[in-house]
């Protein structure tokens, strides 16, 4: 009997074969021919095997085997003229397409296989044997071959019906006019109103939201969540409702959110870049891949951290759903949530810690000499008893030294901001430290009203309460970057979360962006840190969203220009950044440590770049099995990066913006700007859209339905 059913299965697996080898011309009747020889010799064979397993005597068990080698025989045979009959229908293509081989579930399919038209004939017919002779057992994960030149739209699309492909086509052809995307958002207004609410909603899902939105709630994206995992792909989930007010509300919200009750006392020593500008007050301008924040209120935030929390909740549900074997490194639940700071609180506070952080860099540079953060220096408490040696034993400066936060290896911080993220400092008590002068505590913070000082643990709550729930649910947390004016207060909240969470894994992930020229410092910084303070570093590195507007303010208020200059030195920037991190996880590795202590999300839509970090793996010896790097992109674009990357087996990720129609709309006309930008990209996905469009057509697959049998490492 089991001969039996090994009979029924492969005689599944050449019907497959057989429907699939799709001929175009004369030689269709071969292969009809074939097919029909198929059914018939095969029912015989089975009848010969079912015959000789009513009683099962040594000789019968013989013959049966026989059996079986005849079959094996006739097999052979068949597939040689199945794959002459295929052969001669493509018209001698130089390149064959793939073939769909049925396992014991008849799921598994195979990868594009290439061959030139010099390889020899018993070659082809060797590899094309081997592939129908040797289908994976089922349920193992299917891995396929990377082509690292990203140029194979089977690969690329496999997950997408024929009608996904149109209208990702569609989509594309629009996003290529620079005059429809320039007038996006009033012409999305005009055909609402044109249409109705009913008929606008159904001609959005036809077309820009079906293509860059999941869905509208988290119960309608899990159909999109499970196909994205079966191809190999994961998730991270961001509730994409934003706010469709105007400039001149946002810059009334941004001016009086950032400006303290107790005025913007700009005392000696302020640097201007963080105090708000009116001029730059709306902080949408000239950025299209970002969500912005405005502060309503502090019951605003409230909402907004309940929104982050069914996102982790919506993550977690999807996560239970595939099963993994218990989960280690760096990566250890699948799912991410991206977040943004300034949803959780009112931005003066930013703007002020963010302040205080450089002012004290200043104060330390000033003092000691060098530059940087204060770890950078490697100065020891007693260093610092010496700088105040003139002072003699005064008690200010001994209380200040008390709190200094330091190591073996020198002082990390001058303040205790484990106290900070705890939720119990006073901001104005915490940041003084002594004139070298006169001994006196001077405030690095103007004074902060004791309203304001709630509001500040208020935002430090709501972001323990996410991280808290990220922890127990197994879900990673990527806190998302900003404009500079706000990053460093971002940056030293998200390592201090870092290092209360990330204890056993890395649960929370700073982003880092790479054109920015102190980039690289900064990450060797933070690396630092978590290295002396022993915890989990996870970052994301990006290009970043906020260039144009960074230079604009940068000029118009007179600071130093913190962009790179070029759009190659911003390359070099996010290359050498990754390459220090993959130094530092070979170091890790090589001494035996456990390099998942280091988690790095590749977050680009460059090929060139995802290319430089698998080649880098390569050479150092890192897999993707040691979970330690992983590839993101957004829903919508370059599929033809992701799905291979994800079913090549390496850690990949598709940004997933959800919610309703009507509120998505900003989101939606900064995916059609930020389209807009990458016209090149957009060259190379609508070329592997239309010719992966015209094989389905040549094949007779227009009615394809994805079906992965890929899991996510």
């Amino acid at each position: 009997m089991a001969l039996l059913r090994s009979l029924r299965t492969q005689r599944t697996t050449y019907l497959i074969n057989s429907r699939t080898s799709v001929s175009v011309s004369s030689s269709s009747s071969v292969a009809a021919a074939a097919k029909r020889h198929s059914l018939h010799t095969t029912a015989a064979l089975e009848a010969d095997v079912q015959a000789s397993s009513q009683s099962p005597s040594q000789e019968q068990h013989v013959q049966a085997a026989g059996i079986l080698r005849r079959r094996q025989q006739h097999h052979q045979l068949l597939s040689r003229l199945i794959y002459s009959a295929g052969a001669a229908g493509v018209g001698g293509s130089r390149q064959h397409t793939r073939y769909v081989h049925s396992g014991q579930n008849g799921r598994q399919s195979h990868q594009l296989a290439q061959s030139s038209d010099v390889e020899g004939e018993a070659l082809r017919e060797k590899r094309q044997l081997g592939k129908s002779a040797s289908p994976k057992p089922s349920g193992t994960p299917q891995r396929d071959p990377l082509d690292v030149g990203f140029n194979d739209p089977v690969a690329a699309f496999k997950s997408k019906t024929t009608w996904e492909l149109v209208r990702a086509y569609m989509v594309y052809m629009i996003c290529s006019s620079e005059k429809l995307v320039e007038h996006n958002m009033t012409l999305l207004k005009l055909a609402r109103n044109l249409l109705g609410q009913k008929l606008f909603v159904l001609l959005m899902k036809s077309s820009f939201y079906g293509h860059f939105v999941a869905g509208e709630n988290r119960h309608t994206i899990v159909p999109t969540l499970e196909r994205l995992r079966s191809f190999g792909v994961k998730p991270i989930l961001d509730y994409s409702v934003e706010e469709d007010i105007s400039q001149e509300e946002a810059e009334k919200r941004e001016v009086e959110s950032s400006v303290s009750s107790a005025g913007d006392n700009k005392e000696e020593g302020t640097m201007p870049q963080y105090h708000v500008d009116k001029s730059f007050a709306d902080r949408r301008y000239k950025v299209s891949s970002a969500r912005t924040y405005f502060y309503l209120n502090e019951a605003t935030c409230e909402r907004n951290m309940e929104t982050f929390i069914k996102c982790l909740e919506a993550v977690s549900d999807d996560d239970r759903k595939v099963p993994r074997a218990t989960a280690t490194g760096a990566t250890f639940g699948t799912g991410i949530t991206a977040i943004k700071l300034t949803a959780l609180g009112r931005p003066q506070l930013l703007l002020q810690l963010s302040e205080v952080i450089m002012r004290t860099r200043k104060y330390m540079e000033d003092m000691v000499g060098g530059q940087g953060n204060v770890l950078t220096h490697h100065k020891t408490i007693k260093d610092l008893e010496k700088y105040y040696a003139t002072l003699g034993d005064n008690k200010n400066v001994q209380d200040f030294l008390k709190n200094v936060t330091s190591d073996k290896e020198g002082i990390l911080h001058l303040f205790p901001w484990s106290g900070i993220v705890d939720e119990d400092s006073q901001l104005s008590d915490t940041f003084r430290v002594p004139d070298p002068q006169t001994g006196q505590m001077r405030r690095l913070i103007s004074q902060i009203p004791p309203k304001e000082e709630e509001m500040f643990r208020n935002m430090i709550r709501r972001l323990n309460t996410i991280v808290k729930t990220a922890a127990e649910l197994d879900v990673r947390i990527m806190i998302d970057a900003e404009q500079t004016y706000f990053q460093p207060a971002i940056s030293r909240i998200t390592l201090e979360m870092m290092r209360k969470y990330n204890k056993d894994k890395a649960i929370v992930f700073n982003t880092y962006q790479c054109y920015l020229r102190e980039t690289f410092r900064e990450v060797c910084t933070d690396l630092e840190q978590a290295k002396r303070q022993n915890f989990y570093f996870g970052a994301k590195l990006v290009r970043g969203a906020y260039m144009e507007q960074e230079r604009a303010r940068a000029q118009a208020l007179g600071y130093p220009d913190p962009v790179n200059p070029t759009y190659e030195a911003t390359t070099d920037m996010y290359h050498k950044t990754l390459s220090e991190c993959l130094r530092r996880i070979k170091l890790m590795k090589d001494c035996g440590d456990d390099a998942r202590k280091i988690g790095i999300m590749v977050a680009s839509h460059n090929e060139d770049t995802v290319r430089f970090a698998i080649e880098q793996m390569n050479q150092i010896g890192i897999s993707p099995e040691d979970k330690v790097i992983c590839f993101g992109q957004l829903l919508g674009m370059c599929d033809y990066i992701t799905f291979p990357l994800g079913q090549a087996g390496y850690s990949a990720y598709k940004y997933i913006p959800y919610g309703p129609v009507e509120e998505v709309l900003p989101y939606l006309s900064r995916r059609a700007q930020e389209n807009k930008g990458v016209l090149k990209k957009i060259k190379k996905e609508k070329r592997l859209l239309l010719t992966e469009i015209s094989r389905r057509l040549v094949r007779g697959q227009l009615f394809y339905k994805p079906k992965g049998n890929y899991v996510p490492i």
